[in-house]
């Protein structure tokens, strides 16, 4: 049973689309590049109290900028770059490495037979979301 990388992230895929499951990737190095530039330009043109004025507009701004880009989980994980989809494809088969398959829909079938695989693959799936990526995941609509 030579397991694929490809198989593993359509399992993946199915189980964060059945269960609605949308993720926003947090932009942090973008927000504070935002407020800091928003409070350079506030000191050059208003000084002390300029930076002040700047850093409080700027601050607001970049947390704007990056709150509420909520994409579908699906569509993140197949944006990955292979280095990351092999992270995940080595977290993967290490849940389901004991399954019998051959092909990407007999193990989706498989996994979603099962309330208590669907459960550690997604606790899985969450735990690389918020850690690798410092993404903050919802479920549903």
């Amino acid at each position: 049973m030579p397991v694929v990388v490809s198989d593993i992230m359509k399992l993946l895929c199915s189980i964060s689309a059945e269960r609605k499951m949308k993720a926003a990737v947090r932009h942090a190095g973008r927000g504070a590049l935002v407020t800091g530039a928003v409070a350079f330009v506030g000191g050059l043109v208003g000084g002390p109290p300029g930076i002040a004025v700047g850093g409080a507009v700027g601050g607001l701004l970049g947390a704007w900028m990056t709150s509420g880009q909520f994409k579908p989980v699906p569509q993140i994980l197949m944006e990955l770059p292979p280095a990351e989809q092999q992270k995940l494809f080595n977290q993967v088969t290490a849940i389901v490495r004991n399954l019998d398959w051959s092909d990407a829909v007999q193990l989706t079938m498989l996994v979603m037979g099962s309330e208590v695989l669907q459960q550690r693959l997604l606790a899985m799936l969450v735990g690389y979301l918020s850690k690798e990526l410092q993404a903050e995941v919802q479920y549903g609509d």
